[in-house]
């Protein structure tokens, strides 16, 4: 078994019960494949592993409403969604359908989040590959998230006092955590996302929308355009994130990695690689604030991610950067079998490697315009500039 080099808890690999029912785009394998991925590397210690749990009630209320809380239970022990909480709770819908396990199945990733926190607060980075679900609101399901994970292990995260610092990784625009900590000067949240003049959820995350400039400016948007390689994504990211960093100066950091950013996601409009992607944690890793013994305190959650292949290679690496694990590229005979049995990978030229994708001259070229206008605009932004 590759041993570790660093602290680090992978939250799941519990019971495998199937979510969003048929026809659903994420009516797909992907935190069991990428579990089962990383066990077929060797990379996973028992002791690095733990089951998640449901997310009770008073943690759940910490951001969503009893009304909300209470009708997801009772629509899972009733078997269905009626009409009245269709409307008020936007349940049973094709973006947020009914399935079995309702309720059980989003509070066990909600509930994973709030233990990754809690492994953070211990010592350890904290890794919930099920969790990311950015767009629910308090009182309502929205962009198939039912509970907002992300949202409660910030709360969690700010119940020890701490200055918190979200990364939006996602395609899409992080607007339930924008908007549940909009105004509070604790927390900044950072979204890096398609545009919403092209893409769900179709308004907000401008780079206008910049928070409450009263209280530090707790919000920063970079809206990309369509086709985004990983040249042009490193100029956005690099204009941005080493001030933010240093103007914000958090005490822990929160990660949302969802891996629909790369290309060829059916949901996605990115060209970025797998190689890029890892690029990008691994910078989040080495500038976060540590515990005494160098541990970073981070938290890290899923997202994103429509196609399980890419997520699970992207998600594996994931956790060998958390984790202080080298792994050789070419994928284990067990993890490759793995691969084809999800019926994905067919014509792939790399499903025998780790990185999904490879570099190649269109993913180099030259940084369009509007990108490099982009990163003028971020120096100037009043945050920076304060």
């Amino acid at each position: 078994m590759i041993p570790p080099s660093r602290k680090a808890t992978f939250i799941g690999g519990g019971a495998r019960r199937k979510a969003y029912g048929k026809n659903h785009p994420l009516a797909i394998p992907r935190v069991s494949l990428t579990f089962d991925l990383i066990k077929a590397y060797g990379a996973l210690k028992p002791e690095e592993l733990r089951r998640p749990r449901k997310a009770a009630d008073r943690e759940l209320t910490w951001f969503h409403t009893r009304e909300y809380v209470s009708a997801i239970k009772r629509c899972e022990a009733l078997g269905k969604v009626n009409n009245g909480y269709r409307r008020e709770f936007r349940l049973g819908t094709l973006e947020n359908p009914y399935f079995e396990g309702l309720y059980s199945i989003p509070a066990a990733a909600t509930g994973a989040s709030v233990q990754a926190a809690e492994e953070v607060i211990a010592g350890r980075i904290g890794f919930n590959p099920a969790g990311g679900m950015h767009h629910a609101r308090a009182g309502h399901a929205q962009g198939f998230c039912y509970f907002n994970d992300p949202v409660l292990g910030i709360l969690r995260l700010k119940r020890e006092g701490w200055r918190v610092l979200y990364l939006d990784l996602d395609a899409h625009h992080g607007d339930g955590v924008e908007e549940a900590f909009l105004g509070d000067p604790d927390v900044l949240t950072l979204s890096l996302h398609m545009d919403t003049s092209y893409a769900y959820p179709f308004r907000g995350g401008r780079f206008e929308d910049a928070g409450n400039p009263e209280a530090g400016h707790t919000t920063i948007n970079l809206p990309l355009p369509q086709g985004v390689h990983d040249g042009e994504y490193r100029v956005a990211f690099d204009a941005v994130w080493p001030g933010v960093v240093s103007r914000f100066r958090p005490d822990v950091m929160v990660l949302q990695a969802g891996a629909d950013m790369l290309a060829a996601d059916p949901l996605g409009k990115f060209r970025i690689t797998t190689q890029c992607f890892l690029e990008i944690a691994a910078k989040v890793i080495a500038a976060c604030p540590c515990h005494p013994d160098g541990t970073p305190r981070l938290l890290v959650t899923g997202g994103g991610g429509y196609h399980p292949l890419l997520v699970a290679r992207a998600w594996t690496g994931l956790w060998a950067l958390l984790s202080g694990r080298m792994l050789p590229e070419a994928i284990p005979g067990q993890g490759q079998a793995l691969l084809r049995a999800a019926g994905w990978g067919e014509g792939e030229e790399d499903e025998g490697y780790l990185f999904a994708s490879r570099v190649d001259p269109e993913i180099t070229a030259a940084v369009r315009p509007e990108i490099t206008a982009l990163a003028e605009r971020i120096q100037s932004h009043p945050f920076f500039a304060a």
